[in-house]
Parts: C-alpha cells; structure tokens; sequence
C-alpha cells in the first residue's frame, strides 16, 4: 500500500530480544515506564509487536515531539477530535495529558471556553470526522486567513495530522472494545457494540449508542490501569486549581463570585469528561458517500491524488519526519500476517476508502461483495483487521486534507 523509501527510525530500545513474545513484553514495559501505566489500547496492539512499536513511535512524536504546536494545544485538539465520536476514553485520556503538560484547567469546560484560535479548528474536524470529501481548499485558506487567529501552515498541518491520528484511533477504541469500560452501552462478549458493523467502527457511527448519562448520573469509573491513574491525576489537579478558579472569578468585578455549589459541580463535569461539551453541530454525521443526494463531489481517484506520489512527500515537507513514521505504519499493517486470504485484506482496505468516496481504477469491487460478505463475522474477533480499519482510515483523512492543502499552495 504504501511504497514510499525511507530510513529506520529510531528503536524504542537497543535491548535485542528474540521472539515475537518478548519484544511485545518489551513494548509494553517500556510503555508503562515512559507513561506510568499501560493503556488498554497498547494492550490490544501488542498481540503485533512490529506494528505496535511504529504506533507508539508515531503517536509519541505527534503529541511530544518536535513541531510548531505547543503540548497543551495538541491534547485539546485531539480531545476534540475524539469528541467527535463520543470517545469517552479518548477524552477522558488526553484531558488529563493536557493538564500534565500545564493546559488550562478552565479549557475542560467546553470548547466555547477555548481560544478562538483552537475554535477555528471545529468545522474541519467535524468534516474530516465524518464527511471527509467535503474537504475544500476554502475550509484551508480560511484557518490561514483569518487575521490574529491565523494559523500557520505548519501548524495547520500538524493539527490535521493528529486529527486524523485521533478520528482513526476511536474506530480502533470502539472496535476492539478498548472504551467498553466507560460508556455504559451493553456490548456483546467480542467487544462490538450491537448493531456495529466494519462501516460503523471505520466511520465513527455512534447513532446506535444510547444517549450519553445526564448531568446528574455520574459516569462509571474504568477499571483498567490506565483509568485509576488518570482519574486520580485529574481529580488531583482539578483540586489544585480551586483555587485558582476562584481568584480568577474573583478578580472579574462585573461577575459573581462562584458558590461552593458551583464549584463542585464544575468538578464534577471536569471529571466526567464529557465529550458532548466540545461539539458543535451535535447533528452532523456520516452520510453514505454513494447515497448522498448532491452530485458535485466527484469520486476521489487514487490514480490522480496518492499517498505514494504525493501525500507522503507533502506531509513530509512540511511537518518534518512525520511522512516516514506513517509510511511505516501503512507498511507494517500491510505486513500483517492475515491466514484467512490476503484478497481479504486488500478488500477491506478498498472497502473503507470506498466509503470514503475514494477508488482504485485498477481494483475490481465486485471482490468487496463476494469476500466481506463473510469477512463481516471475522471483524469483530481480529485485533488485526480492527488495525487494517484504523490505517486504512487514516490514510482516506490524510488524501483529502493534504489534497485540498495542495489545492491551496498551487491556486
């Protein structure tokens, strides 16, 4: 899928080790140590080891490495994308990263309380999250154009690299059952929600979910490692900033002094994280590519716009190293040993641009028909084709985003 060259990155760790068992072991230490838990979704991953290191590696330049955005504006913008999809884990995570790397407790109150700057993002994450193709060169030069609020193209191309990173890693959180322990839905013993198909997970559909607890119901606490250190932290830090909340109201001499009641409760809607307090446009959602009513978007060809021939260099160019770390990835869940047919592999591959709007000419679909048609059953057992979805997803994000920033840079 991906054919793009490029030198080896980095290793996690020199240590060698000697089976495929070890090195996942070794992974996942090293991930423990570095971040003071495991998360469930590094658990899922590590039954691939190959895989799961260029993920971790990708996923840790993105949020720490070097690039334009500060620390705190990339965990608020990937709160955002997983609010999207109601990613409570998500959300829940990356709210608590965000106050690590000193975020501003305030934020966490929704994304009205954002700087307008983080508020321009919300129309392109809400398209990339769910009706990618919609993607213009006008939704581009906007966020570039828009006076003190302007966001630099780099800085742009980092947000929609992390966009995407995060719309695609909720299809892998719901599709593996990894946010099973906090949205209280009933699942089946695969960890799939009922009614959810390999479109709903790639998508983000969340329309068959029960709607979220209300304001009054407090949300369940996760039982994964990962959840009673973050939840603790989040607690820990909401108390430390009391006060601070309070001197800051405080010195506003046109505002009331906020109540103890109200402090609590603003604790309380910090802690439950909810994701509905960073969308707009709740309403806004999938809609079938091939059914949609309008004619003028015209079916994205891979033949004219790819990730070999031009995504990877573009993103490359402008957010340094980042095209080689994806490429990596794309490779690796290439790689991945798939027993039942490698036809399958390439027809779910297919099959998630293809709801994407996006097409290969040299693909024949009638394949998608014939093979999924028991591939469905496979879905929601194999970690493996969870990962197929998740990268297959984020490559269709990152053709239209980096299509429509070129668009803008030739015009």
């Amino acid at each position: 899928m991906a054919q793009s060259c490029f030198g080896h990155g980095s290793q996690l760790s020199p240590v060698m080790v000697n089976s495929e068992k070890d090195r996942a072991s070794l992974l996942c230490m090293k991930a423990l140590a570095n971040r003071g838990r495991l998360d469930s979704v590094s658990q899922q991953m590590a039954s691939h080891p190959q895989y799961l290191e260029s993920f971790l590696r990708t996923q840790h330049y993105i949020l720490y490495m070097d690039g334009p955005l500060p620390l705190h504006y990339r965990h608020y913008i990937a709160i955002m994308a997983a609010a999207r999809h109601h990613c409570r884990y998500l959300v829940s995570l990356h709210s608590a990263q965000f106050l690590r790397v000193d975020g501003d407790p305030l934020w966490l109150q929704g994304l009205e309380a954002a700087p307008p700057r983080l508020r321009h993002l919300d129309h392109i994450n809400k398209v990339l999250a769910h009706q990618p193709w919609l993607t213009a060169r006008s939704h581009i030069q906007a966020l570039l154009k828009t006076g003190e609020q302007c966001w630099s193209l780099a800085e742009l191309v980092q947000a929609v690299v992390l966009l995407a990173h995060c719309h695609s890693l909720c299809s892998f959180v719901f599709g593996s059952g990894s946010d099973s322990d906090s949205i209280p839905t009933p699942r089946v013993h695969h960890g799939t929600p009922p009614g959810y198909c390999l479109c709903d997970a790639a998508n983000g559909n969340t329309a068959l979910l029960p709607p979220p607890a209300g304001p009054t119901e407090k949300a369940p606490r996760r039982r994964s490692l990962d959840s009673s250190c973050e939840v603790a932290y989040l607690r820990e830090q909401i108390q430390k900033s009391q006060e601070e909340i309070k001197e800051r109201k405080a010195d506003r001499l046109h505002s009331q002094t906020l109540s103890h009641a109200d402090v609590e409760e603003e604790d309380e809607a910090m802690f439950s994280a909810d994701p509905s307090r960073f969308v707009t446009d709740p309403e806004f959602g999938y809609q079938e590519f091939a059914r949609r009513e309008e004619d003028h978007f015209q079916v994205f060809r891979v033949q004219d716009y790819s990730w070999e021939d031009h995504g990877f260099s573009l993103v490359n160019r402008l957010y340094s190293d980042i095209g080689h770390l994806l490429d990596e990835r794309f490779r690796n869940v290439a790689s991945l040993p798939f027993p039942h047919s490698p036809d399958l592999k390439r027809a779910i591959w297919n099959y998630i641009h293809c709801i994407y709007g996006i097409r290969y000419d040299d693909y024949d679909y009638g394949e998608v028909n014939r093979l999924l048609e028991r591939g469905l059953k496979l879905y929601i057992k194999a970690v493996h084709v969870n990962l197929l979805v998740m990268e297959a997803r984020l490559q269709a994000e990152l053709l239209y985003a980096l299509r429509a920033i070129t668009q803008y840079m030739i015009a």
